[in-house]
């Protein structure tokens, strides 16, 4: 039997990266006595004959239609059977004794083809009769409150026993985070993306040890980042918020780590050294902080790594390393812009070869282009402006007409290209602004 409602929110799976094709299926409740519950997990497409007397638990009838009158959704309350109804944005499941009980409840207009209950944007709020679903699996509230800020009601920590997937993503909200989120010990998604939260991370949120999901970003956030321990965390964005002190070394810990992105804060520091065993890391950005150099020799062990960002970093004077990015043959891309970086461009940067996005702009590196830039055949942008780069243009006709205006060279006046390459045929000229022959043809006398 399956539940009986809508289809996951699809169009917003994309904040969850591959959060919901990683996660295992949960098969029973557990009560806080370690007990299971008598839910029935299965298909539930309709009623049978010998269902007809199903019904909701009135307890949790009175609580929806509670929760619903306090989001503007009135009409709820003239269906006879909140379950059996079937809108949009409930799901429920039967218990042995055929008593229906809410698992799930959505919010908010997510795109065209989604039909949760909206919000009334003047008067909306979360209703304490949400603690009275006592089977609650799944809480989503997106773009609810904005016209009416208000704090995360500190009674959603009362939902510990079962909740699992907790979603307030751009609601306006306003406050710190209440540290009886805590609490709820059985989650697996914290999603309190774009809000306007401040305060502290509370470091209550260290019991959630079953997180696979924590997404805090672009919020006013202030204060360190917590030494969390969650041992199979896959998503972890803390980005645009006013986070400072160091990079915590335990986030080495989270050895299921896809994705992290602590970009735009105020964090200094070096990047911990134990970053380098999480192997199965996707993404990493640290753009926009205050961290210092040298850049690590262990990225390369990041054998799993596709994105990393690093700009806006002042990590120099420093070098980039000449084998630091060997063995990264699935990194796509790479940008190590304004970090105030010296010397050569590593030969090794051009054995790559998944490598699409490279920019290198903004530092100031010297020396050459190196020649294994040739090899680089899915690059399809490049920046490696505002240097002091001189020499020959190793790249051929084919690779310029594929770049385009997506090439930037310009501001490094020793760099030239060979009159007999095709190159200035294809070269935009907003690109090769004080880009010459190399051997310019002599005057006629």
């Amino acid at each position: 039997m399956s539940l009986i409602s809508s289809p996951p929110p699809l169009p917003l799976l994309l904040f969850l990266m591959s959060f919901w094709t990683l996660a295992t299926p949960f098969t029973v409740i557990m009560s806080d006595s370690g007990e299971p519950n008598a839910l029935v997990e299965g298909p539930q497409t309709g009623f049978s004959i010998n269902k007809d007397g199903a019904r909701t638990d009135a307890r949790e009838q009175e609580a929806v239609y509670d929760i619903m009158r306090a989001t503007g959704n009135d009409w709820a309350t003239d269906i006879s059977d909140v379950c059996r109804g079937r809108w949009h944005g409930i799901e429920c499941m039967p218990d042995k004794n055929d008593v229906f009980h809410v698992v799930s409840l959505s919010f908010g207009a997510l795109s065209d083809d989604t039909a949760f209950p909206t919000c009334d944007p003047t008067r909306s709020h979360i209703s304490p009769s949400i603690t009275r679903l006592h089977y609650l699996r799944t809480l989503f509230f997106y773009r609810c409150f904005s016209y009416n800020p208000q704090p995360i009601p500190s009674f959603l920590g009362q939902l510990g026993p079962t909740l699992q997937t907790l979603v307030l993503r751009d609601n306006g909200h306003v406050g710190p985070i209440p540290i009886e989120l805590g609490n709820l010990t059985r989650l697996k998604v914290l999603d309190l993306h774009k809000n306007n939260l401040n305060g502290s991370i509370p470091v209550s949120l260290n019991r959630v040890t079953g997180l696979r999901s924590l997404d805090l970003s672009c919020n006013s956030l202030t204060g360190s980042i917590p030494n969390f321990s969650f041992p199979i965390l896959s998503i972890l964005d803390m980005s645009q918020n006013l986070l400072a002190g160091s990079i915590p070394s335990q986030i080495g810990a989270c050895l299921s780590l896809l994705k992290m992105d602590l970009s735009h804060n105020w964090l200094t520091g070096s990047i911990p050294n134990s970053i380098g065993g999480l192997k199965d890391l996707m993404l990493m950005d640290l753009s926009y902080n205050r961290l210092k150099g040298p850049l690590p020799m262990w990225f390369g062990t990041l054998v799993s790594l596709q994105t990393l960002n690093l700009k806006g970093n002042p990590m120099g004077p420093t070098q980039i390393p000449s084998e630091g990015f060997e063995g990264m043959k699935g990194l796509m891309i790479l940008i190590l812009s304004n970090m105030n970086l010296h010397g050569p461009i590593p030969s090794s940067i051009g054995h790559l070869p998944s490598l699409r996005v490279l920019h290198l702009d903004g530092n100031h590196l010297n020396g050459s282009i190196p020649n294994s830039f040739r090899e680089l055949k899915s690059v399809g942008e490049l920046r490696l402006n505002d240097n002091g780069l001189v020499g020959s243009i190793p790249f051929g006709r084919e690779m310029v007409w594929r770049m385009r205006r997506k090439l930037r060279l310009y501001n490094n006046s020793g760099l030239c290209y060979n009159a007999n390459s095709g190159f200035e045929d294809n070269l935009d000229s907003s690109s090769s602004f004080g880009i010459g022959p190399c051997d310019p043809p002599r005057p006629r006398p």
